[in-house]
């Protein structure tokens, strides 16, 4: 496969997810009386601890979040301080407070030095995605926030790589059946582990953010859009052929080209290389699909970058 970044995603696995650990300590928690307020994760690098669930409990105090083993939530990583930020229970509403920490804490990718959370707030903490469930009917909402992260990235909220899968795997029969085209679309960013290298992963996280929100208001609803691995994603379109997908290609190429992605008042550099294949008649295997447009991709970057390749 190509691509610039070591973090790639290998054989369906999750290497690109394995920077950080997150320890819950008391997840089981009783709940205060009326209501099981809760934390659940939807974003992590170790793709194990998603969907882990910490109870709120206003006994306890302030509950702490950081790296220090001392906090009731652990994040062993490197964009989380020692004693980054607490949730507080005040009158019949839990905040979260940022503690002076380095990076910051952020709801719903707002920076928040002391905000009130609502049911279905996203909560920030280094590298590390919280939801936010509040009300008499936690269970039911945690329940539809495990079915998201089965087939949702929380970072980039991009469909995830099964769930890809498994949409290449029906979209091939139907076009088979229906004798109609279908075509791939793959992409990387161009040096992408400079950015994560020069400015940190958070930038790098930042960037992956941006590019997902500008790919999604340009492509039409019908079109899956995945993050296929690290910093690759993937469209797959239904009933448009090699010409109108190469045609979709070039327009992002150029969005993300022309985009200024400004994290902490410094323009970070960004491009994007695209491969674009369509389905062939021989071809019945959403691998064999994917194999020829990456292959289109890798000469998108070994051609320069910054380009499309049908």
């Amino acid at each position: 496969m190509s691509g610039d970044s070591d973090n790639r995603n290998n054989g369906g696995g999750d290497n690109w997810q394995a920077r950080t650990h997150v320890m819950l300590k008391n997840p089981l928690a009783k709940p205060r009386e009326g209501g099981n307020d809760c934390l659940v994760i939807i974003y992590a690098r170790t793709t194990s601890h998603l969907g882990r669930r910490f109870v709120l409990t206003p006994t306890e105090g302030k509950c702490w979040v950081g790296r220090d083993t001392s906090n009731s939530i652990v994040i062993e990583s490197d964009t989380c301080s020692r004693r980054h930020a607490y949730f507080e229970l005040r009158g019949e509403s839990w905040w979260v407070v940022d503690n002076k920490s380095t990076n910051g804490t952020y709801v719903n990718d707002e920076p928040a030095n002391e905000t009130q959370l609502r049911r279905g707030d996203h909560v920030r903490v280094g590298d590390t995605i919280f939801k936010y469930l509040a009300g008499s009917d936690v269970e039911a909402e945690f329940m539809q926030t495990i079915g998201t992260i089965m087939v949702t990235d929380g970072l980039t909220k991009a469909h995830n790589r099964r769930y890809f899968s498994e949409q290449l795997d029906k979209e091939i029969l139907r076009a088979v059946r229906h004798g109609r085209p279908l075509s791939l679309i793959m992409f990387d960013l161009d040096y992408f582990k400079k950015i994560n290298d020069n400015y940190g992963h958070l930038a790098g996280d930042f960037v992956l953010r941006e590019v997902a929100a500008l790919v999604r208001e340009r492509i039409p609803p019908d079109v899956i859009f995945a993050r296929y691995g690290g910093e690759e994603f993937a469209l797959l379109l239904p009933e448009t052929d090699l010409q109108s997908a190469f045609a979709v290609a070039e327009d992002l190429r150029n969005a993300v080209a022309e985009r200024a992605f400004i994290y902490e008042n410094v323009r970070l550099p960004v491009t994007a290389s695209l491969g674009v294949a369509v389905l062939q008649e021989n071809v019945r295997i959403g691998d064999e699909l994917i194999k020829t447009t990456d292959a289109k991709l890798y000469t998108a970057k070994q051609s320069g970058r910054n380009r499309v390749v049908a």
